[in-house]
């Protein structure tokens, strides 16, 4: 369809394009990160992402992705970060990709920046706003009518925020969990038989969800962060120990609980045509983290300090994401992750981590999830 992109509200762009970065050749890239690897720096001639992070992993794994064409590909959080750059390569490697974000100038900007990095994609915008549960359902009737007889091939569920103040969303929800978890949750009910459309076309459908290793922090869902107990959580606090990092954690648990409670689900049922999977990025320096700031959840030092010493480009953290989309020997239950845990090239966990596979956790999650929001995730 070229460069142009179908947009729900046809809104034009009004961005500034993104400063792009030259390329080195891969094996002079290759040769000059090993050298700084081996030193254990940065050296400032290999390549660098627009957050100064030396990119490592990024071209040799995205090379090894499948060709996307026919695929079509829904993504939620875009206009940055992992998702960002999940939907460039998406688009770049053939796919149809359905942009799913707040209405904004930002959003806007995005698009035009994804148009110019893929100019032969094709990029759709549908709003959707996850803090808006009827925004939520908007954008699964919009997506339904576009493709509710072909299907779609991935719906990943990648949006996120972090270390919010304890605030309740319209719907009376945590705004973190309502935006990290429950929204996705009322997504994939609308969209699991879109998705089923789509396996039925290719044999592989993928429902995919976006955790953290912060999941590592906790051990036991809290029912009441699934409820209406918005802005009665805890408050805020100080430091990475507080309760605005508690609810944060909450969230990132449920994503891979509920990864691993819909893939029981799924091979219970005997679904071969549609997978669940996860991914984590590590400690990949993205907006999130000066969103976190801004809102007072995370000051200067810690991001200068940590993600400075540990972190990884946003690039090298958006490849366990793309890795659960599109790579061809995912499974249905896989979770890729760094394998450095904060960072490396990105690999499949090799046994499910006993929390995160608790039988305990998986019913309060389910079971609260459906109370809350009145609908079930059925695979079959």
């Amino acid at each position: 369809v070229g460069s142009k992109a179908k947009s729900a509200l046809d809104r034009p762009g009004l961005s500034k394009p993104i400063r792009r970065h030259p390329r080195l050749p891969s094996d002079s890239r290759a040769a000059e990160t090993a050298t700084a690897d081996r030193m254990g720096c940065c050296c400032s001639s290999v390549e660098k992402s627009m957050d100064g992070k030396p990119i490592k992993w990024y071209d040799a794994t995205v090379s090894s992705l499948p060709d996307l064409k026919g695929k079509v590909i829904a993504i939620t959080g875009t206009t940055t970060g992992t998702g960002n750059i999940a939907a460039r390569v998406c688009g770049q490697k053939g796919a149809t990709v359905l942009l799913l974000n707040r209405t904004s100038e930002r959003s806007e900007s995005s698009l035009k920046a994804l148009q110019e990095a893929a100019p032969n994609a094709t990029y759709v915008q549908i709003p959707c706003d996850l803090q808006d549960l009827s925004s939520v359902r908007l954008a699964a009737a919009e997506i339904k009518r576009l493709h509710g007889e072909t299907g779609i091939d991935v719906l990943s569920c990648n949006a996120g925020i972090m270390a919010m103040p304890d605030e309740a969303t319209k719907d009376g929800f945590d705004t973190q969990m309502q935006t990290n978890h429950l929204s996705h949750w009322l997504l994939a009910s609308e969209l699991f038989p879109v998705l089923a459309v789509g396996g039925a076309r290719t044999g592989d459908a993928r429902l995919v969800f976006h955790s953290s290793g912060v999941r590592n922090m906790i051990k036991k869902l809290d029912p009441k962060n699934l409820g209406k107990n918005g802005g009665n959580l805890g408050g805020n606090g100080t430091g990475m120990t507080g309760p605005r990092w508690a609810r944060y954690n909450q969230t990132k648990l449920a994503n891979i609980v509920c990864t691993y409670a819909l893939a029981d689900r799924v091979d219970a049922a005997n679904v071969t045509a549609v997978k669940i999977l996860c991914a984590e990025p590590g400690l990949a320096t993205t907006n999130l983290q000066k969103t976190t700031h801004a809102q007072g959840g995370m000051g200067k030092g810690t991001i200068g300090c940590l993600f400075s010493m540990m972190g990884q480009s946003a690039e090298d953290g958006a490849l366990p994401l793309l890795s659960a989309m599109t790579a061809t020997d995912a499974k249905n239950g896989d979770f890729y992750l760094p394998k450095g845990g904060s960072s490396g090239p990105p690999v499949k966990i090799k046994k499910r981590e006993k929390h995160c596979d608790d039988a305990t956790n998986k019913k309060i999650l389910v079971e609260k999830s459906i109370e809350s929001l009145g609908v079930d995730i059925v695979v079959a």
